[in-house]
Order: structure tokens, then C-alpha cells, then sequence
């Protein structure tokens, strides 16, 4: 019931027109709005009434809406606070690595890069390493230095600069690893669900568009790069899958996640190239829906952690397993 509820509303908010709008730097503050009546964006704060690996599927929907706003981000910042024994602040919350931050006395220093939609949220979660040891800080935007960027499909990447600025923390168990990891899973997810999406689109304007008298989903090297599309998308679900169960798990599997974003990013270069290569030059209209989606698939990819940095994590583990250790491995995840 709440995918249901989630889908219609996210497809009666995520217009065309609202897309746009988000593309040209605004905040939907009415959408936004909706998702927090609904409930939506700390779905995966529930406990045990629905758990997270169940919850984090949320961030596939939205991606197959092509949804211009934070609803994974702060879902999942509200359930790592809750994990770190923190209190999650309301309002709209972003993730960020904090590669370039310190933290001393309760206090950060430094900048967060590429933060999703910095100039919009309140707060932001990241994990800093201390004296060998993880800690999940809240840091509140206020007052933080502001340098604005965007992703290829003009989301708010910014770059946010503090100095001495107090923030919640706690021990984080899981390290930066395991946030990173996590950060990872719900971008995993949202491919997959743009991936599906791309591909209801595709077979649609496929069967509607003709050439030489018949739709061009007839011509066989059309259904060929169709099937090929379809089993992309297909694997890419899978990996979403795999990387909520990962997520859900009581310690966070970043060996499965790092699969998983593998999998899904090698998946959404395909599956925007055969859609594109589908659909022509109608596919970059703005009023049309394709380039929203795969434009997020370009970027999603690269974001916590692109194919190449995650597979020497799994190169990495495969080589320390070692000959006798590497089926139990495979067979673990």
C-alpha cells in the first residue's frame, strides 16, 4: 500500500513542467510537502513495522519518476542518525562524504562536496574518521559557505564550507565504508527504477512511432536492441534488490552494494544509449520525458562511487579471499 500510494503520488507531482521547473534550480516546496504528509520521507524510520531493506525500495520509485528532490537522501539520513543513536532534525536532510572535513570537540571544520541539493536542505549527514574511529555527524547548513553546482541533470550538487560549526555526533559502527556504501544502495536503486521507466518509454513510442508503413518496434534490429535494453533493465532491479537487502542487513554489506552499483551503473550506460539510439532526436526534447531519466542515469553512476572505484573494493576482497576463500565468498552474497 505505500509503493501504491507512493507511485501515485509521485506521478501526479512529477509533471513535465514540475521537472523543468526543478531543472531550472527551483525547490518544489508543494511536492515536498506532499511526500512529508505522506509520511514518505521517514518511511524507513518505522522499525519493525517496515523494515529498511523494505522501506529503502522507495528510492526506486522515485527514480522512476525522475523525482527532483532529496526523499531518498533524507529517508536514509534519518535512519543512519537513528542507527548512530541520534535524533533525526525535520525538514529536508542531505548525505555527503566528508573526505575533506574535521572534526574536533563537537565542532567541523572544512568543506562537503557535491552535497544533493545543499542550497535547499537544513541539514547534513556525513561520517568523519577520528583517531580510528567513525563518527556520524548532523551538520546544520546555516551559515555554511555556499559555491552552487549541478549534476548533468541540473540536481543541486553544491559545495558547502564551514568553519567551527557545532554539530550532533556519534560513533558510527558501520565506518565510513558502511556510509558510503549505503549512500551507494539508494542511488543503486534509483537507476534501477529509471531504468525501468526508460524502458515502459522506450517499448511505448516504439510500438507507437511507424516507418515505412509499420510501428519500428517491428524491424528486428529494433527488438533486438529492445531485448537487450530489457535485460539491462532486468539486471539492474536485481541489484537494487540485492543492495536494499544488503542495506537492511545488521551490519551494513558493502561487498553486496558495491555489486550492486557496479551492476546497475555498467546497466544504466547501456540502457540510455539503446533508448536514445531508439527513440532519435525526440528523446532530448524538453517536453519530453526520456532525457529527464537517462540524464540521472548518466549522473547516479558516478555518484558515491562510480563503477571503477567500487570494483577494485571487490578485486580487492576477491584477491584477500584467496583461491580457497573465493567460492564462499561469491556464495555469501
Amino acid at each position: 500500500m505505500l509503493f501504491e500510494t507512493a507511485d501515485r503520488l509521485l506521478a501526479k507531482e512529477c509533471t513535465a513542467e514540475r521537472l523543468l521547473e526543478a531543472q531550472a534550480g527551483g525547490w518544489l516546496a508543494g511536492p515536498w510537502a506532499a511526500l512529508e504528509q505522506a509520511g514518505l520521507t521517514q518511511a524507513m524510520s518505522l522499525g519493525e513495522e517496515l523494515p529498511a531493506s523494505t522501506a529503502v525500495q522507495l528510492a526506486r520509485i522515485a527514480g522512476s519518476h525522475a523525482l527532483p528532490l532529496p526523499l531518498a537522501e533524507t529517508m536514509l539520513a534519518g535512519w543512519l542518525l537513528a542507527r548512530a543513536g541520534l535524533d533525526a532534525p525535520e525538514g529536508a536532510i542531505s548525505l555527503a562524504m566528508g573526505d575533506d572535513l574535521s572534526f574536533e570537540d563537537g565542532k567541523a571544520s572544512g568543506t562537503l562536496r557535491r552535497v544533493p541539493w545543499g542550497r535547499h536542505v537544513a541539514h547534513v549527514v556525513t561520517v568523519v574518521e577520528r583517531y580510528g574511529v567513525a563518527h556520524l555527524l548532523c551538520l546544520p547548513t546555516a551559515g555554511a559557505g555556499l559555491t552552487e553546482g549541478a549534476n548533468l541533470a541540473f540536481e543541486p550538487r553544491d559545495d558547502l564550507a564551514v568553519d567551527s560549526a557545532p554539530v550532533a555526533a556519534a560513533a558510527f559502527a558501520d565506518g565510513v565504508a558502511g556510509f558510503r556504501a549505503a549512500a551507494a544502495a539508494i542511488r543503486a536503486l534509483a537507476m534501477a527504477g529509471a531504468m525501468a521507466s526508460t524502458l515502459d518509454l522506450t517499448v511505448r513510442y516504439a510500438n507507437e512511432r511507424s516507418q515505412f508503413g509499420r510501428p519500428i518496434g517491428k524491424f528486428q534490429a529494433i527488438q533486438h536492441n529492445m531485448a537487450i535494453l530489457a535485460g539491462q533493465a532486468a539486471a539492474a532491479l536485481g541489484a537494487g534488490d540485492i543492495a536494499a537487502e544488503a542495506l537492511g542487513a545488521r551490519e551494513i554489506g558493502v561487498l553486496p552494494i558495491a555489486i550492486a552499483k557496479v551492476r546497475a551503473g555498467e546497466a544504466a550506460g547501456i540502457v540510455a544509449g539503446l533508448a536514445h539510439q531508439i527513440h532519435g532526436a525526440i528523446g532530448f526534447s524538453q517536453e519530453y520525458r526520456l532525457h529527464f531519466l537517462t540524464k540521472r542515469l548518466w549522473s547516479w553512476r558516478e555518484e558515491f562511487g562510480a563503477e571503477a572505484e567500487w570494483s577494485r573494493l571487490i578485486g580487492r576482497q576477491a584477491v584477500a579471499a584467496g583461491p580457497e576463500g573465493l567460492w564462499p565468498l561469491v556464495a555469501s552474497i
